[in-house]
């Protein structure tokens, strides 16, 4: 039976839009969830840099749509100029350097940035060199990919929904919901799609450790939208499936290698690893965008290393914090990569995108 969800209780996670004279970036500050949805809006290109940094924009689809939206916001503080110029062409350049490596290990973020960019390069090129034409020419450019991205993530849904019988119990690692995109999410895109023809019985989110953002955001957004939502501990998915009490499990990812090894958030290889024990299929969901065959394996995956304070707030003499923000799984552990256009094996890739 269909399930009837609450999508709307969800709100849109990141927009650009121009007001008058000014470029506005809006934002959801996902470091306040659960205790308090904030809607942020901000015309200063560094500060949604910060927001990038700092987790408050997170998600590989949802920050390359901010990082995309800094330059559109960095544009509007050129106004002052009247017209484009040399000048600015080489301030675009740097400007798209520095938002790009705000997060290095999202090629989403990279590829968004390089879009914008490319972008207003051929609106001068056609002759348009007026700053608030060139603003809003951008901002409607961007708005299209926040509404390719939804599309795209529905597309995602329904692929991945087919690969689900009724009555499935799902696993999921960190936030690929719709928080992580403009809307609708990768993984929980799958959950949702699946949930709507009426198959998931219950999603297990992992807290994910250290920052939580399965235990603050996944099962926020699941309650949310009406899916049955389970938190544990990461500690407890292994018991958790050697019990029996996980159909498949399903997660997002930043950067997808060639050979289809996965970069996503640190304790993914952990759940791929038991999945693989526990004869469990392990799923990835994510966009084309995300695959980046430039990278030929996970082993050439720059992997960013995060703050010791989410690990040790207080620094204690004599102790050392490793905080990676990622792992790589290798692509013998993935069962499908789930995509907009269809879902496949890891090690069929190349084949399907060999044209990006």
């Amino acid at each position: 039976m269909a399930k009837s969800l609450k999508l709307e209780n969800i709100p849109r996670t990141v927009h650009v839009r121009v007001d008058g004279s000014k470029v506005v970036f809006e934002y959801v500050d996902q470091r306040l969830l659960p205790g308090e949805l904030r809607m942020c809006a901000t015309s200063e290109w560094r500060e949604v840099v910060d927001a990038i940094k700092s987790l408050a924009v997170r998600g590989a689809p949802a920050i390359g749509i901010a990082g995309a939206s800094a330059i559109a916001l960095w544009m509007g503080s050129l106004d002052v100029r009247g017209c484009w110029d040399s000048s600015s062409a080489m301030e675009l350049a740097q400007v798209a350097s520095e938002v790009a490596g705000a997060r290095p290990t999202a090629v989403n973020l990279a590829w968004a940035v390089e879009k914008a960019k490319t972008q207003v390069e051929t609106f001068v090129e056609e002759g348009i060199s007026e700053i608030g034409s060139l603003c809003s020419r951008i901002c409607s450019f961007i708005n299209e990919m926040e509404r390719e991205d939804e599309s795209t993530n529905r597309a995602i849904g329904e692929h991945g929904a087919s690969l689900l019988s009724e009555g499935t119990r799902v696993l999921t690692h960190c936030n690929a919901g719709s928080l992580a995109t403009s809307f609708f999410g990768t993984a929980l895109g799958v959950v949702y799609a699946a949930a709507e023809q009426g198959k998931i019985e219950r999603v297990f989110a992992d807290e994910t450790r250290p920052v939580g953002q399965g235990a603050r955001l996944t099962t926020w957004e699941l309650s949310r939208a009406g899916v049955p939502v389970t938190l544990i501990c990461d500690n407890m998915a292994a018991s958790l499936m050697a019990s029996g009490g996980v159909d498949a499990v399903v997660v997002g990812a930043d950067r997808i290698a060639a050979n289809g090894d996965t970069a996503n958030k640190i304790g993914t290889l952990g759940v791929a690893v038991l999945a693989h024990e526990f004869g469990v299929p392990f799923y990835v969901a994510a966009p084309s965008s995300t695959i980046d065959l430039a990278t030929k394996q996970g082993s050439e995956i720059e992997i960013e290393q995060r703050d010791p304070a989410e690990v040790l707030p207080t620094p204690m003499d004599g102790v050392d914090v490793w905080n990676p923000s990622f792992d790589v799984t290798p692509a013998r552990y993935i069962t499908r990569v789930i995509t907009e256009r269809g879902a496949f094996p890891p090690e069929e890739l190349v084949g399907v995108f060999s044209e990006q």
